[in-house]
């Protein structure tokens, strides 16, 4: 069941980020994000509810509310970088960035990571290297380039959301993840209104945003029981394959071709990521 139940996160994360940026390239992104928010909010509540899970201290559900805000920071940047740029260089971009960041955030509080987690960040720097690899055309170069770029920052955003959301005690159960999606409608509302960008989606294109936003929280109810269901070596192993759904789906749907470097890059990405979480 374990590992059933970290594959499900694998593919929901994978197809949860696909999603959203498939419906940012019709909607906006910040309507995009508050209904996939909302829906996430609504799932979390509903699970914490279900799994009765007592209401958990202060301090955890601060920590889950910054997780949201730079969490939803790095949404809006792989959202953008998957509906504008090249699905197959942003995504495992984002996925090595998000997995490299927190290891240096945790030596920096003091924490001491293992051989594997150094030998992950070492494939890290080729595996961007090939990601980023493409066409010198200007134009096709400078999308490649984008995507590279943007991908980053949305593993910066990511690095950050699992960093904060590992301070919280194992007993808080889904309730930081909870705080986290209030956090992130607060900021999104607030972003909206100061900018004076309208909420109202478009009806025929809503379906798919809050798709995204169910299966970004399925992903984090799944992956937390598979990891209390036996090693969380496994689970957080199974789990870092996450990019390989987004990129089958951008080949499929979008028709982007995943060139021998990068195909590389991606095995190397999805190697260190996997090292890195062990």
């Amino acid at each position: 069941m374990q590992i059933i139940l970290a594959g499900l996160s694998a593919l929901m994360y994978g197809t949860g980020d696909f999603c959203g940026g498939l419906a940012s390239r019709t909607q906006d992104t910040v309507v995009v994000l508050f209904f996939s928010q909302l829906v996430g909010l609504a799932a979390a509540l509903v699970a914490a509810l279900a799994l009765g899970q007592p209401l958990v201290r202060t301090t955890d559900l601060l920590w889950g509310a910054a997780a949201g805000v730079t969490g939803v920071a790095g949404l809006a940047a792989l959202y953008r970088a998957l509906a504008s740029t090249l699905v197959t260089v942003a995504s495992p971009v984002a996925a090595v960035t998000g997995a490299v960041l927190p290891v240096f955030l945790g030596v920096a509080a003091g924490e001491r990571p293992g051989t594997l987690a150094w030998v992950g960040i070492a494939l890290a720097v080729p595996a961007i290297a090939l990601l980023a690899s493409g066409p010198t055309g200007q134009a096709r170069g400078g999308m490649v380039r984008r995507a590279a770029l943007m991908g980053a920052a949305a593993g910066v955003g990511f690095g950050l959301f699992f960093f904060c959301i590992s301070r919280t005690s194992h007993a808080s159960g889904i309730w930081p993840l909870a705080a986290a999606r209030v956090a992130t409608l607060s900021l999104v509302t607030l972003f909206a209104l100061v900018g004076r960008r309208s909420l109202r989606p478009r009806v025929e294109g809503l379906p798919v945003v809050l798709a995204s936003g169910a299966l970004d929280m399925g992903a984090n109810i799944a992956f937390l029981l598979a990891a209390r269901m036996g090693l969380l070596t496994v689970t957080a192993v199974i789990t870092s394959l996450y990019p390989g759904p987004t990129v089958i789906l951008a080949m499929i749907v979008f028709r982007e071709k995943l060139t021998l470097p990068r195909a590389l890059g991606l095995a190397l990405a999805l190697g260190g990521v996997a090292c890195i979480s062990v």
